[in-house]
């Protein structure tokens, strides 16, 4: 039965039409007729009218297959029989996409979905119609569409906590229907929206799951894998263990597949495999022999399609990621996966044996990423990062050398890409034998093939990064005399490419390395520019640039050969075509004129600034590269003549503020076409958001970040002269973007701006003028807003940051009562939500199966918790520093979280409480006394602590203690001597973990003698046995403090100075060779040891003499002054 008239099927109907006509007017107007006449008039009515329109469609096709007039009542005006297939699709389709519309709920500010915004009676009516179609379709791929509609509203139930008991019933009919499209059909629905299966239904599910794995269709089979992946996934981790026993049944389901060459359905096989491997590898654990085994025989079957054999390597890569123990154990896995692999990457240039169509293209940016070559690449890289080079070296150079050997240059080129793959994740040995390395990939630079002339580039480029240091330091000779040649080929991408693998060397090159290079190298890149291909023009320039950055002032050697040709470049009227190489000549001139200097550069820096000016003001096109280049050179330009740029930041600001004040491009995805339309285009991520999928245009962001970051180069190095401009990028960048959503690094970038306008702003006012106050009572209101709505756990953390070094540019008393119990409010949600998140990860640890290693998720998650309360830390040091006392009370409200964090297993949160009553003790001097049945047993047994961050938080500590802590805390003080003293004493406690923490502790013993003797008994043993715990030479804050009252000690005859003279003379200059005591202490100091010598008749040369030659030299100067 019908609920709409005839009238309306009609109107929906031609609405159809107008929305599927190919003519763009008539298109255009239904789509506002959609809009205004039906999504916001009568939703309603819409839905329902679509889902008739489906049941109408549906009963003409049947009653012309069985020759009836009329099926269910269903008025059949207005449908096109010839059209029912289309039709029904395209109402199913467009009732998804208008179900998902939002609008704000009648009488309420609260926005819904559109279905949701329904009255119950109509959600009701609309479902069951919907149901109907579902069950009455019998075309797959209309079925399918009406499912997704299905799927659709059940999402929008599961969302808003509401159920839909007739689908699931519905569902589980259907999946043992006789029809397999039906069954087919429910596990589509069960894939797209798993949430619909609720726990009391899980017994059921096992048994649909058992049936739908054996089912005789082949498409049921890959669908109930499929929505089985997708349902296991939902589940709790728990709740996984109890499907683990399906696993052989799926399984099972592959090898007909194989068998039969069905790569497609093999592929969705494979597919949904990976996504269970990702949740629960261990469950596989007894199985996994023999799915390495199929896994294999698909990589290596040449008759199927590639994607299902990069499918096959995939599942087994995914292995690795997520459970690298089970692969390591397994007998042949890495061997027969490194095999694969190598095999896989000899599969390029199949059609170009000479390579002739590789040298004459200039795309030297094709996407590869489907090919076999590049696959095998991949998952080289991940097996040598998750199994490490234990496991991968052996079986990898079982083959290497043979294939560097082999006639077929495509073995070579796959040996040396290889090479490229496992050098990072093998790092750690394959350090130790860079000779043996380098004696494979050198030769292969004068390779006959250019492809593999080509990979022994890459893969000495790829070693430059990844052994860093070491081959720049110990095999610079080896790489540049080798390398620099093949600057000299005939094939321009092979010179462009080792042009490449130059500059990654030379990035991580010191200068010395490089200085007796740069003739050879300097005169072959010269050479490269004047090529006639200009990507190697291109490339020569990006090289020489960061070669002028590694080499600094020694490049100014070059400076009159290569400027002038740099600016005939810049000046010379180029077409679009050259745009990039006149952009990549600015990036070299002023990365030049970093290296040389302002004075070197003399006229040229004012012509070079003029000179971009007038490059930036003949822009007019959007795309045009030299925008985005311009940015950089400014601000390199900034650096280089620092307050001579102020009166070209009037030409520099506008387009900079363009960028940094964008808007989010933000585009929600209604359909396949548009998604697909999109993905077609670069510069846009596509999220999946409540059933919906949108777009964000992420070039536009990363332009923001960008202009944002050079913002805060201008306020850094022009401080009070960037003064214009701090108001308006406060008002329009900074702060609204401390709370940009859209694009993390835009809000880390707004939070480190925010400090150096404020600083900025300072300079120029004065750090108590009115307009500075004002300014920061808008500025502490935002910061302290965003500590409360920050999302992103490692975003917060720069939060933190930039709240404390705005704090520090203000200084003293800045924070009002308010904003104090702003911030605590801040923090202790903060800590609330830690406490939750460790306790979920604890949680999911005990779910843990044997061997399952930690994912980097997880490990990622630690690391950012970690750096959320080092800055939280911070921030409470700084509110200490700057209010004193006044903070007390608001301090006072976390106790709580200290004394759990400070008997905590967790090392970071003992840590984290120790720092924080350092700066309560000194910064609130006595008053902190109030607190001390909070402060006295943690700093006991902080100095016990076996973690030596914690025992030096603590020994620190008890020395502030002592200094600031006055009468009350006197006692403590002196009664904490014997546990310091059992630190310095410690077996390992001048080994590089733990000095710091005696060192710590020696300075603090000083801290006690110096001002709480008294109640010190035995001082005078106490002060000799003190001695033997110097000398301080790693700690340059606990050393300043106990030499000066070494120095002290030497004035006053100490009989304990006197005794000990030779080690106090040899502790001295220790400290002052490793230079923890500098400047004026120092002088105080050395001077004090003079005396000693004198007093105490020190044979000073003798004991010079046990020490390096410099270190004697630097100590005969302080003596001699």
């Amino acid at each position: 039965m019908s609920f709409l008239s005839s009238e309306i099927h009609v109107a929906l109907t031609q609405l159809l039409q107008g929305l599927s006509s190919p003519d763009n007017n008539a298109r255009s107007f239904a789509e506002e007729q959609l809009s205004t006449e039906w999504v916001s008039a009568r939703p309603d009515v819409l839905l329902m009218g679509l889902v008739e329109h489906i049941q109408a469609s549906q009963a003409s096709q049947a009653s012309q297959a069985s020759g009836q007039a009329l099926v269910s009542g269903l008025p059949l005006k207005g449908i096109q029989s010839s059209e029912e297939s289309p039709t029904r699709s395209f109402a199913a389709v467009l009732f998804r996409r208008m179900a998902t519309k939002t609008r704000k709920l009648p009488g309420s500010e609260e926005s819904k979905e559109l279905f949701l915004t329904l009255q119950q009676p109509q959600k009701i009516a609309i479902r069951q119609k919907l149901l109907e179609c579902l069950q009455n379709e019998t075309l797959p791929k209309v079925r399918h569409k009406i499912g997704d509609a299905v799927a659709e509203v059940a999402r929008q139930y599961a969302d808003d906590g509401d159920n839909w008991p007739e689908l699931l019933q519905m569902l589980f009919v259907a999946s043992q229907s006789l029809d397999p499209g039906q069954r087919e059909g429910a596990f589509r629905i069960f894939t797209t929206t798993p949430g619909i299966i609720e726990k009391q239904h899980e017994s059921a599910v096992l048994a649909v799951f058992t049936k739908g794995f054996k089912d005789d269709v082949v498409s049921v089979r890959i669908a109930a894998m499929e929505a089985f992946a997708s349902f296991f996934g939902a589940v709790n981790k728990k709740g996984q263990k109890k499907y683990h026993p399906l696993i052989p049944e799926i399984l099972n389901i592959l090898p007909p597949l194989k068998e039969s060459g069905d790569s497609e359905n093999l592929t969705k096989g494979l597919v949904a495999l990976i996504e269970l491997a990702e949740e629960a590898p261990t469950m596989f654990k007894n199985q996994f022999r023999n799915l390495v085994q199929f896994s294999i025989t698909v990589i290596q079957d040449t008759t199927l399609g590639d994607q299902v054999r990069q499918n096959a390597l995939e599942l087994m890569g995914t292995f690795a990621d997520y459970n690298a123990a089970m692969c390591r154990k397994d007998p042949s896995y890495t061997s027969e996966m490194v095999t694969q692999c190598l095999s896989l990457m000899t599969d390029v240039g199949m059609d170009d044996e000479d390579a002739s169509e590789w040298n004459a293209s200039e795309d030297l940016d094709v996407e590869e990423s489907d090919l076999n070559h590049v696959a095998g690449e991949q998952c080289m890289d991940r097996l040598a990062n998750k199994l490490g080079g234990q496991a991968v070296l052996p079986p990898t150079f079982e083959w290497l050398p043979q294939m560097m050997r082999s006639s077929v240059w495509r073995d070579r080129h796959a040996a040396l890409m290889a090479i490229s793959a496992i050098s990072e994740g093998c790092r750690d040995l394959m350090i130790g034998e860079l000779d043996k390395v380098l004696d494979l990939v050198v030769p292969a630079l004068r390779d006959p093939h250019p492809r593999v002339r080509w990979a022994g580039c890459n893969a000495l480029g790829q070693m430059s990064t990844d052994f860093a240091g070491t081959m720049q330091e110990k095999y610079h000779e080896v790489v540049l005399t080798n390398i620099v040649p093949v600057l000299d080929s005939p094939e321009p991408r092979i010179q462009s490419h080792a042009a490449a693998a130059l500059v990654n060397f030379c990035e991580e090159a010191e200068k010395n390395t490089l200085e007796p290079y740069l003739d050879d190298l300097l005169n072959h890149l010269l050479q490269l520019l004047r090529s006639p291909k200009r990507y190697v023009q291109e490339q020569a320039l990006s090289t020489i640039a960061t070669i002028a950055d590694s080499a600094e002032t020694a490049f100014g050697k070059y400076y009159d050969t290569l400027m002038p040709l740099l600016f005939t470049v810049l000046r010379s009227e180029q077409s679009k075509e050259y745009r990039l190489l006149r952009a990549k000549a600015m990036e070299c001139a002023t990365l030049i004129a970093l290296a040389v200097g302002k004075v070197r550069m003399g006229q040229d820096a004012v012509d070079l600034v003029q000179l971009l000016g007038f490059i930036q003001a003949k822009i007019t096109d959007a795309d045009d590269p030299q925008s985005q280049y311009l940015l950089h050179c400014w601000g390199r330009m900034c650096r280089v003549l620092g307050p001579a740029f102020v009166p070209y930041l009037v030409g520099v600001m506008p387009p900079l503020m363009e960028l940094a004040s964008a808007k989010a491009d933000i585009q929600l995805l209604d359909d396949d076409e548009q998604i697909a339309s999109v993905q077609q285009e670069e510069g846009w991520e596509l999220v999946p958001l409540k059933g919906k999928v949108i777009g964000i245009k992420t070039s536009i962001l990363e332009d923001k970040h960008m202009a944002i970051e050079l913002i805060v180069i201008y306020s850094q190095q022009l401080e009070a002269a960037f003064e214009p401009y701090v108001l308006e990028i406060m008002e329009k960048v900074s702060l609204p973007g401390l709370a940009f959503f859209f694009h993390d690094p835009v809000r880390v970038a707004a939070a480190k701006s925010v400090p150096m306008l404020l600083n900025s702003y300072k300079q120029f006012h004065g750090a108590r003028s009115p307009a500075l106050a004002k300014l920061w009572e808008l500025t502490i209101d935002k910061i302290l807003e965003v500590l409360r709505a920050e999302p992103a756990i490692d975003t917060l953390a720069e939060m933190y940051q930039c709240f404390y070094e705005s704090v520090d540019v203000l200084g003293k008393d800045c924070l009002t009562p308010a904003h104090m119990a702003a911030f605590i409010e801040s923090a202790k949600s903060t800590l609330e939500d830690y406490q939750l998140r460790v306790k979920n990860r604890l949680e999911d640890h005990q779910d843990t199966e044997e061997g399952e290693e930690e994912s980097e998720e997880a490990i990622f998650a630690i690391e950012d918790d970690q750096q959320l309360l080092s800055d939280m830390n911070k921030a409470f040091h700084c509110i200490f520093k700057n209010q004193e006392t006044s903070f007390l009370p608001f301090w006072s409200r976390l106790l709580p979280f200290y004394d759990a964090f400070v008997t905590s297993p967790d090392s970071t949160e003992r840590q984290w409480a120790l720092c924080i009553i350092d700066d309560v003790v000194e910064f609130c001097g006595d008053q902190s006394w109030s607190y001390q049945n909070h402060i006295q047993q943690p700093l006991i047994e902080g100095m016990r602590d076996e973690v030596p961050a914690n025992r030096q938080a603590a020994c620190y500590g008890v020395g502030v203690v002592a200094q600031k802590g006055g009468i009350a805390w006197s006692t403590f003080a002196a009664e904490s001597l014997p546990i310091l003293f059992s630190v310095c004493q410690r077996p390992n406690a001048r080994e590089e973990d733990h000095v710091f923490a005696t060192e710590n502790a020696s300075s603090s013993i000083a801290k006690i003698l110096q001002s709480n003797a008294t109640k010190v008994p035995n001082v005078q043993e106490v002060v000799g046995a003190w001695i033997s715990t110097l000398p301080i030479v790693n700690d340059d804050e606990a050393a300043p403090y106990a030499y000066m009252f070494l120095a002290q000690l030497i004035d006053q005859q100490h009989p304990a100075v006197i005794a000990g003279a030779n080690d106090i003379f040899l502790a001295i200059s220790l400290a002052l060779e490793a230079e923890t005591i500098q400047g004026a202490t120092a002088h105080r100091v050395a001077a004090a040891a003079q005396r000693l010598v004198q007093m105490a008749g020190v044979d000073a040369n003798r004991i010079l003499a046990t020490l390096r030659p410099e270190t004697q030299q630097t100590i005969r100067g302080y003596f001699a002054r």
